[in-house]
């Protein structure tokens, strides 16, 4: 059953929990009569029947709207916009948004990534940073916020901001390069931190009541993380994994790998900012030092 969030925003948890979507994909209702989804969720039939019994007779759903192109995000958006006659918007398909960088380290192949990428996702209607929409007499504001994937947005609605995965409050953001840029994270932080909401309405987990909170959490996380990866090579050179191994020493061994992804992401930045080096070309097995 949808849950009310905010007044005319409801939430649906589609049936996707993991140790990467916590309790679930998080799908919104914004709207009393016309409907705008965001995130309608993996390309599951109980959650499609969900949400369709989710919509009142005397309501439809005329705007679709996705974050970003991950698996568990997008997929179901095709078979609803079918359904329901409504666009899907979005920044781009899954390629779109990438910096010239990490398109040439997609195009070289050494570093992997493409985790749970869906490859088929296509929006109807591409929405540049800034694009307003009329949803209900109520501006809806797409904000590009690529860090976590490179077509990845935000959205502005009725006083809350839906912050996909860039901003949560369960864990800190994935970021695995080539999809995901640190970068461009940090970028989309400061740009989310002029903003006002103060609520926001996440992919994964609880709302987060104090927004600008959580942001100066995850900037000071990430900063941290640097600084800890910065010590460690200070001593010798190492690669990705064996820093992963070294700073991330309480969490589930099932997310070493992910732990491995977000360190590739910090040495790539410090590359790019000519605070450490890599020997040889960027790639997993490479091993990093600092200048």
């Amino acid at each position: 059953m949808a849950e009310t969030q905010a007044p005319q925003i409801r939430r649906l948890v589609a049936p996707n929990p993991s140790p990467m979507t916590y309790t679930g994909t998080n799908t919104y209702f914004l709207g009393l009569r016309d409907i705008a989804v965001i995130d309608p969720g993996p390309d599951n039939d109980a959650h499609f029947a969900a949400i369709v019994s989710a919509i009142a007779p005397d309501q439809k759903i005329t705007k679709i709207l996705v974050t970003h192109a991950h698996l568990d995000h997008a997929p179901l958006a095709r078979r609803l916009s079918a359904h329901y006659g409504a666009p899907i918007y979005a920044y781009g398909d899954s390629g779109a948004g990438r910096s010239a960088q990490m398109i040439a380290l997609s195009a070289a192949g050494k570093i992997g990534g493409g985790e749970g990428v869906d490859y088929d996702f296509q929006p109807d209607i591409t929405l540049k940073d800034g694009a307003v929409l009329d949803h209900e007499g109520q501006e809806l504001i797409a904000i590009w916020t690529p860090g976590h994937f490179g077509n990845h947005m935000a959205f502005s609605w009725n006083g809350a901001l839906f912050s996909g995965d860039h901003v949560m409050a369960w864990a800190s953001t994935m970021i695995s390069p080539p999809d995901g840029d640190l970068g461009a994270f940090r970028r989309s932080c400061a740009q989310l931190q002029q903003r006002r909401e103060r609520l926001y309405l996440p992919g994964h987990g609880d709302a987060i009541e104090d927004g600008p909170a959580r942001l100066h959490w995850l900037l000071a996380h990430r900063q941290e993380r640097e600084s800890q990866i910065i010590s460690h090579l200070q001593g010798q050179p190492n690669s990705a994994q064996g820093l992963a191994e070294a700073i991330y020493t309480d969490i589930d061994p099932r997310l070493i790998h992910a732990a491995t992804r977000n360190v590739l992401a910090h040495l790539i930045d410090l590359c790019e900012r000519n605070l450490a080096t890599c020997q040889g070309p960027i790639d997993l097995q490479a091993k990093y030092s600092v200048i």
